[in-house]
């Protein structure tokens, strides 16, 4: 029997986990496997093949996948059961011989090996599939795992930053950069399908185009000497781009890229999501303002604002540079939107350096941020560092940290209240008997989605152009009347 007949027919369920890039290789299995004929489900327990698309990040994120696997175990014993992406990929062969719960392993190297291994799995074998990590895993995605309207967009993979808490390069491998041209394609499809905005992804967007095997793109020369933007980010830059005049005055590779989508006709809008702030150059900001249609959505991981955990993180930067990369980004866009992280509890971060990192916060007034008590990843340098800070204590600064975002974020969002906005609905709220009571959920750009909160919307249900107008997907105006500590309460004020 080949794979075709073994698959065709079969139905799968994907038991989705992770980030936004592990959301986008969750939704290429779904396009390769139903090319081959198999049937996705909704209903776990009507499938001949569950795949627990995990996540191996940290700690908790790893348990949580286990035990998502464990479960189905449980409540599906005769289902077969495939457990993929971050986790598999980083313990596959560890897994192999330990978890005799998961029929199958597959990392994610390669996706397009997933059609071989759900075969072999099917067909009675225990595959174990962990190739080398190569290229940029992409291709056409019929189903979008996200609200109607939106999508994410890889555009590299792995990371050559090795920051000493990260275990992203141990999973996802070395930085690697897809070509410009095969990115704004895919952009061009997703537009004609009706997405209205279009999230750039990748371990570092400004560190695009700079792998040690991307190709140079013609025309942008490399800054210091340097002979390749691989060589110059990773072996010459000393401390963030924006203090270093040979590279601030260089245009990256992503700006190129900006450029190119920046031709694309069409209505939708473009936020870059996580770019470090070593490499944040000030070109990229010369090329945002080019184009309305690039959202002024800034999510730069700080992770500390004291200047001897930044160091030991392996980071070049400062309390000061960092602060003054914020200043750089509201003189060019006075109403951006900053998003940032922090890692509390970090080896050797004492009650000053955690306080330095509350006066960062206070100091920057981000609109957002992410705060998190630092997990101890084996096979990183930090695992190995002296000064460990108890999980309580971290915990404790985490949620200080928590408590200071929170009352900037509602200080800034009532800031934008009085305004009227362009907002992507999501979601239609409805009454336990199925009709509608004239409210929706939406976010507006300053709101990126499942991390910032959302735009409440209000219309009248006995006006007929604002009930056809405010569907899922749809784009839409909305005065911003009221602000809660995360959300914004507005009104339906017109179609776009």
């Amino acid at each position: 029997m080949n794979l075709t007949e073994l698959l065709d027919g079969k139905k799968f369920f994907l038991d989705q986990h992770g980030c936004a890039k592990n959301q986008v290789d969750g939704e290429l299995l779904i396009a390769r496997l139903s090319a081959c004929g198999m049937v996705r489900t909704d209903d776990a327990a009507e499938a001949d093949l569950i795949i627990v698309n995990s996540c191996g990040f940290i700690e908790s994120a790893k348990k949580e996948s286990i035990d998502s696997l464990m479960a189905a175990r449980a409540a599906y014993p005769g289902a077969k059961i495939m457990l993929a992406g971050c986790l598999a990929e980083r313990y596959a062969d560890v897994f192999a011989e330990e978890l005799p719960e998961a029929d199958g392993i597959f990392g994610n190297g390669d996706l397009s090996l997933v059609e071989s291994a759900a075969a072999e799995l099917l067909g009675g074998g225990r595959p174990v599939v962990h190739p080398p990590q190569k290229g940029v895993c992409c291709g056409e995605r019929d189903t979008l795992l996200s609200f109607s309207g939106s999508a994410y967009v890889k555009i590299t993979e792995g990371c050559d930053n090795c920051c000493t808490f990260c275990a992203i390069p141990l999973i996802r491998g070395t930085l690697r950069s897809r070509p410009a041209d095969d990115i704004v394609a895919e952009i061009k499809a997703l537009v004609s399908r009706g997405v209205r905005e279009i999230n750039l992804i990748g371990q570092d967007l400004a560190a695009y185009g700079c792998g040690a095997e991307d190709p140079q793109a013609a025309g942008f020369v490399p800054p210091d000497g340097a002979a390749s933007w691989h060589d110059a980010f990773y072996h010459k830059l000393h401390s963030p781009v924006i203090e270093d005049a040979a590279f601030s005055a260089a245009r990256p590779p992503l700006a190129d890229l900006l450029q190119k989508i920046a031709a694309l006709q069409g209505d939708f809008w473009v936020r870059l999501l996580y770019m470090h702030p070593d490499h944040f150059s000030p070109a990229v900001l010369q090329q945002m303002k080019q184009d309305a249609r690039f959202l002024p959505y800034f999510d730069i991981p700080f992770q500390s604002g004291d200047d001897g955990i930044i160091r030991a993180m392996n980071r070049k930067g400062s309390f000061s540079s960092y602060a003054a990369l914020i200043s750089l980004i509201r003189r060019e866009f006075p109403q951006s939107c900053i998003r940032t992280t922090f890692l509390t509890g970090f080896p050797g971060e004492s009650e000053e350096a955690a306080v330095r990192t509350q006066e960062f916060l206070h100091t920057i007034q981000s609109d957002w941020s992410g705060c998190f008590p630092y997990s101890r990843e084996e096979d990183t340098p930090a695992a190995r560092m002296k000064g460990r800070v108890s999980k309580k204590t971290a915990a404790a600064r985490a949620g200080a940290l928590e408590s200071i975002q929170s009352a900037i974020t509602a200080e800034r969002l009532r800031a934008r209240c009085n305004m009227e906005y362009d907002v992507l609905v999501e979601e239609i709220i409805q009454n336990k008997d199925g009709t509608d009571e004239g409210l929706a959920i939406g976010r507006a750009w300053f709101q990126a989605p499942e991390v910032d909160g959302n735009v409440v919307i209000r219309y009248d249900l006995d006006d007929a152009a604002a009930v056809a107008a405010v569907v899922p997907g749809a784009m839409v105006r909305v005065k911003a009347l009221a602000a809660s500590e995360v959300d914004i309460d507005g009104v339906y004020a017109g179609s776009r």
